[in-house]
């Protein structure tokens, strides 16, 4: 996977882009990476659509900015940047909520929504406090949280992320957006986004539980919900054959694929 860079001002755009076809968004989490998105970067191309996956500057957009609202300001620029007038953003966790937000703002990009483990309506995050620091086992045990199996979070996975969120500014920045999360909650506006919408849950995600998943799917106007058995929160890593093998179909259909 070859990390594409662009620069439009201030801003540096760090992104992964691969194959033809209609535009499949890919939007991480708030301690995801790229890689989170192996398989389906890997496999959907292959099956004649484009992927791609922003990076989202999480700790160094500005203070005032440091929000859903700003990811999604970001994201705006960045596809008018890449020309992209319509597409189907895929988003987990605080990815599924900058998709919401942008389908809610600027509904005319939109084709499709996929949504995994998204937050919105409701999340078991940090709240508004933050670990001290040097305190790894606080984020071991985050990090375990996120998934149904503890093997998955492997040491190399818990350093990546402590490495990632191991300041007190960077810290602080988590903070921001859990509070951005509460400010921005999405229910007021699901109803009225008459977009199709794929929801593929976990059933044993603890950070958004099924009863977020059921709230989707009950307010969204044209909404499926598939769920993936012992599996938590970021499903597209902890069950990734699964997951494609039950988003696929979903988007050929919409995209009148065979």
């Amino acid at each position: 996977m070859q990390l594409h860079e662009f620069r439009k001002g201030k801003t540096e755009y760090k992104y992964i882009e691969e194959g033809e076809g209609p535009v499949i968004l890919l939007l991480h989490g708030l301690m995801g990476e790229l890689s989170n998105f192996t398989h389906l970067i890997e496999h959907l191309p292959s099956k004649g659509y484009k992927v791609v996956a922003p990076l989202f500057p999480v700790f160094d957009l500005p203070k005032l900015k440091t929000s859903v609202a700003g990811l999604c300001e970001f994201l705006k620029h960045f596809v008018d940047e890449k020309g992209f007038t319509q597409f189907t953003p895929l988003g987990n966790s605080l990815g599924g909520h900058v998709g919401l937000y942008f389908t809610n703002k600027y509904p005319e990009y939109i084709e499709n929504l996929v949504l995994t483990g998204s937050s919105g309506l409701y999340e078991n995050a940090m709240g508004v406090s933050y670990p001290k620091r040097g305190d790894k086992d606080f984020m071991r045990r985050k990090v375990e949280e996120v998934f149904y199996d503890p093997k998955m979070a492997t040491e190399e996975l818990i350093e990546e992320v402590f490495e990632t969120v191991g300041s007190t500014r960077k810290a602080m920045t988590l903070v921001l957006f859990a509070k951005s999360a509460i400010r921005h909650n999405m229910g007021k506006d699901i109803e009225k986004m008459n977009v199709p919408v794929c929801l593929i849950w976990g059933k044993n995600d603890i950070v958004t539980p099924p009863e977020v998943a059921t709230e989707f799917h009950e307010r969204l106007p044209q909404s499926d919900l598939f769920w993936i058995d012992q599996c938590g929160h970021a499903a597209m890593m902890e069950k990734p054959q699964e997951f494609f093998d039950t988003l696929l179909p979903w988007l050929n259909e919409k995209y009148k694929k065979n």
